[in-house]
C-alpha cells in the first residue's frame, strides 16, 4: 500500500512538472530594462559617407551642448538639445522590433536642415547596448543597396549617466 501511494505521488509530481515547464515563457529580454535605466548622454557622433560598401569619408561632429536621450518604461522618451542647439526637450514614444535589433522613435526635433525639423530616430539599428554604452546607426541603414548608391550613416555613441538620488 505504501509503495502504491509513493508511486502515485511520484507520477503526479512528474506530470505536474511537465505542465509547468511546457507553459509559454514570457519575453525575458533585458534590453528594455537596459534602455530605461538612467539617462543616455551623447558622447560621440560620426557621419560616414559611402558609395556602395566603400566608405568615402567620415565627419566627426563635436558639440558644446549636452544632449540627453531618456527612455521611460511606459515607452515614452525625450531628447534634449538635438543638433547642438539649445532647445526645448523633444518628446515622443519608442518601440523595439520583435528581434530587439532595431528601435523606432517618433521624436520630432529641430535641426539645421532646410526643413528645420526631422525624426532622426525613426529607424535605428542598435549596434551595441551594454550596461554603460549604447551605439545607434541611423540614416541609410537598409540591407540592400547597389554598388553605386550613395549612402550616409550617422553613428551615435551614448554613455549612461549615473542616477543621483536625493
Amino acid at each position: 500500500m505504501k509503495n502504491k501511494t509513493l508511486y502515485f505521488l511520484l507520477a503526479g509530481l512528474i506530470i505536474t512538472s511537465f505542465f509547468i515547464n511546457s507553459c509559454k515563457k514570457t519575453d525575458n529580454s533585458n534590453i528594455p530594462n537596459l534602455l530605461t535605466t538612467g539617462v543616455w548622454e551623447l558622447a560621440s557622433l560620426e557621419v560616414d559617407h559611402y558609395i556602395g560598401d566603400s566608405r568615402m569619408s567620415t565627419d566627426t561632429i563635436t558639440c558644446d551642448t549636452t544632449q540627453l536621450f531618456t527612455f521611460n518604461k511606459d515607452n515614452t522618451c525625450t531628447y534634449t538639445n538635438y543638433s547642438c542647439k539649445p532647445q526645448p526637450t523633444a518628446k515622443g514614444t519608442w518601440s523595439l522590433t520583435s528581434n530587439k535589433l532595431y528601435l523606432s522613435s517618433d521624436i520630432v526635433v529641430q535641426d539645421t536642415t532646410a526643413a528645420g525639423k526631422s525624426q532622426p530616430f525613426l529607424a535605428v539599428q542598435m549596434v551595441n547596448l551594454g550596461q554603460f554604452s549604447l551605439v545607434f546607426n541611423t540614416g541609410d541603414i537598409g540591407a540592400y543597396y547597389t554598388s553605386t548608391q550613395v549612402r550616409t550613416i550617422k553613428r551615435y555613441g551614448f554613455i549612461r549617466q549615473k542616477i543621483i538620488s536625493n
